[in-house]
């Protein structure tokens, strides 16, 4: 009896010790995996017109960001800060704690230039951060040429507006930012449309497809595409003015993969393809041309 408790007791002061060094190792693991965890800040600021899904409404946070987070947490691939106060959380100081900066706003944001020239020019470009933006985050900074040659284009009007039913064209089904949605889709949601687009400096990924949409227009619609900008890189989808929207799981695993393929954790093509808004404004064009 005595020998068997000897050895329990020589067993234990071999074990524990190991048992205490994997205890330890999970806590750096974990420490290590939080840190290449991405950080985001969310701006849902509307200094315009202000969406439903960005609109708190007395509650501490509004559909949206309650999405951002949820999702954050379900999945582990990010974490998020939402704030609506650009003035005082949109600073150098502020966004040296984050890899990642998305906006769903409106208007003109009261953040100072300095603060506007930082993130375009430092942290954006030269240190390879990224940005996303969704619905009205093309809404925003209108008449502000860095802005919108950063984000690719300013809003010029909805015609398809939130009650309607819409046909997608996705062109780069492999891009994992649109993986989930496969070839194409149909969605209700507000489509814009756009001046400011460049083409020549997107890749645009998805597009309104005129052919199979009830209201005709003979020019290309793009509704989602990325951007390279410097070592930075950016993220664009229309989609996310109905509530509903921030349900849609093929939206929401456009939105990971994206923070993912910021990261550098997917592979994707960001390559200008000036070609495809081309073939889609020909396929615009008769579109409207055989339904006068």
């Amino acid at each position: 009896m005595t020998r068997n408790i000897k050895r329990t007791i020589c067993m234990a002061a071999t074990v524990l010790p190991i048992l205490a060094a994997i205890l330890a190792l999970g806590v750096v693991v974990d420490r290590a995996q939080a840190q290449d965890k991405p950080r985001i800040l969310m701006l849902t600021q509307s200094a315009g017109f202000k969406h439903g899904s960005v609109n708190r409404d007395g509650r501490e946070l509004s559909v949206a960001e309650v999405a951002m987070i949820d999702l954050g947490n379900r999945t582990g691939e990010f974490s998020v800060r939402c704030t609506q106060n650009a003035e005082a959380d949109f600073t150098p100081k502020i966004l040296q704690d984050f890899e990642i900066v998305m906006f769903y706003t409106t208007g003109k944001l009261p953040i100072a230039e300095e603060d506007l020239n930082y993130f375009f020019k430092e942290w954006l470009i030269q240190k390879g951060h990224g940005f996303i933006g969704v619905h009205s985050a093309t809404d925003t900074y209108g008449d502000y040429e860095p802005y919108w040659d950063m984000v690719g284009g300013t809003f010029d009007g909805h015609p398809w507006g939130a009650g309607s039913h819409v046909t997608i064209a996705v062109h780069d089904p492999d891009h994992p930012t649109m993986k989930p949605f496969g070839s194409e889709f149909q969605v209700q949601d507000e489509i814009y449309q756009y001046k400011h687009w460049q083409p020549e400096k997107v890749r645009v990924l998805m597009s309104l497809d005129m052919a199979k949409t009830e209201l005709k227009r003979p020019y290309h619609v793009p509704v989602a595409w990325v951007k390279q900008i410097g070592e930075g890189r950016m993220y664009y989808n229309n989609l996310g003015h109905r509530e509903e929207t921030w349900q849609n799981e093929a939206f929401l695993k456009s939105l990971v993969a994206a923070v993912r393929w910021i990261a550098g954790k997917e592979e994707g093509d960001a390559t200008p393809n000036p070609e495809q808004s081309e073939a889609q404004q020909e396929v615009a064009r008769k579109a409207v041309a055989n339904n006068p």
